[in-house]
């Protein structure tokens, strides 16, 4: 049997980034932590990290961390029906995409959070690749557009956030005079979340449109729309975040009528536990 200490330097080390800030979690010096580390890769006959180009875990480091996150959660279980053990405090490390975390997200899971004391490590990633975090074992679980489960967990679809391409009136003006074509495409600024953010390009693809374009790197939801309403851009802002904006006036579409349409799924291990499960129906709950 592993010793869970050594798994638990692993899982802090990948969750830190790093040994010396392993060790300050911990409460451990960092050659104490690069110890555990080394007999863990002793105990299986092979490395669970690797130190460059950047840290992060070997497949096999990838398998138990997904096997620690797992044991923690129905530990969590088990001290509910044997009281004399310690509950531990249930701490779910997930990924998931900005615009969710800044709209409907707390209000699905404050209740639950508040009445499990669940803590919550929020990994923001673009939809499009939240699952990777999940598939080398940094998360629980995440949030993402992919429909294809990794092996070992569950897929739930949640629903659609609807994108639309939103500027000001004056933007508008000032580039799409003329309608929305390939010359006010190729000459209107856009905003970009970051640069995995894949939006943008997919609604100009499905619109037509497959040339380049100058644009903005804003790495917040809420500076994405604070950009746009001073008129350095347009991007695509989800409607939910944007109906005060919309409603007054102060944000347009520069294509009405057209929109992208983002399907969200929700991707668990399976056998996580009670509280996972609570999680995942606290999450479809919203959806509905």
């Amino acid at each position: 049997m592993i010793d869970y200490k050594l798994l638990e330097a692993l899982a802090t080390v990948v969750e830190a980034g790093g040994f010396e800030r392993a060790g300050a979690v911990l409460g451990l010096s960092q050659s104490a932590v690069s110890q555990r580390i080394r007999t863990l890769e002793i105990r299986i006959g092979q490395p669970v990290l690797l130190r460059s180009p950047v840290l992060r875990a070997t497949p096999a480091g990838q398998q138990l961390l997904n096997h620690v996150q797992q044991v923690q959660l129905l530990e969590r279980d088990l001290a509910k029906s044997l009281p004399t053990l310690s509950e531990p405090a249930a701490r779910l490390r997930i990924a998931l995409n900005a615009d969710s975390l800044a709209t409907w997200w707390a209000d699905a899971i404050g209740p639950l959070s508040n009445n499990e004391d669940l803590l919550l490590d929020l990994v923001v990633e673009d939809q499009d690749i939240a699952l990777r975090r999940m598939r080398e074992g940094d998360v629980a679980a995440c949030l993402c557009s992919s429909s294809q489960p990794v092996a070992g967990a569950r897929c739930i679809y949640l629903g659609t956030m609807t994108y639309l391409p939103l500027a000001t009136p004056e933007y508008k003006r000032k580039y799409f005079s003329q309608g929305f074509n390939e010359h006010s495409l190729q000459a209107a600024p856009a905003i970009i979340y970051g640069p995995n953010d894949k939006l943008q390009h997919r609604f100009l693809a499905e619109s037509g449109y497959h040339g380049t374009f100058g644009y903005h790197l804003c790495p917040s939801s809420e500076g994405f729309v604070k950009l746009a309403l001073a008129g350095m851009g347009y991007g695509m802002i989800p409607e939910i975040q944007a109906q005060r904006e919309i409603k007054n006036g102060q944000l347009v579409s520069i294509a009405p009528g057209r929109s992208l349409e983002v399907k969200l799924y929700w991707h668990f291990w399976r056998h996580s536990g009670r509280i996972m499960e609570q999680l995942t129906r606290a999450l479809k709950g919203a959806s509905a």
